[in-house]
């Protein structure tokens, strides 16, 4: 599982920072920015979830001993 978390990590990182190359910071709220906008906000939300997930299986191992 630590494997896979670190996959979707890196993939989320990856991301990123494609969508940062499609952001137009002249007009970051029209077009295809809008959209690239959602797509960083999303990997960054990718990451936190699977930071969350990996803290809340090292506490459930923490408190089976």
């Amino acid at each position: 599982m630590k494997i896979f978390s670190y996959i979707i990590i890196a993939i989320a990182i990856g991301l990123i920072v494609f969508n940062i190359t499609q952001v137009d910071f002249n007009q970051p709220f029209e077009g295809n920015s809008t959209i690239a906008l959602i797509g960083i906000v999303s990997g960054f939300c990718a990451i936190v979830l699977t930071l969350v997930f990996r803290m809340s299986k090292i506490i459930e191992e923490k408190t089976k001993k």
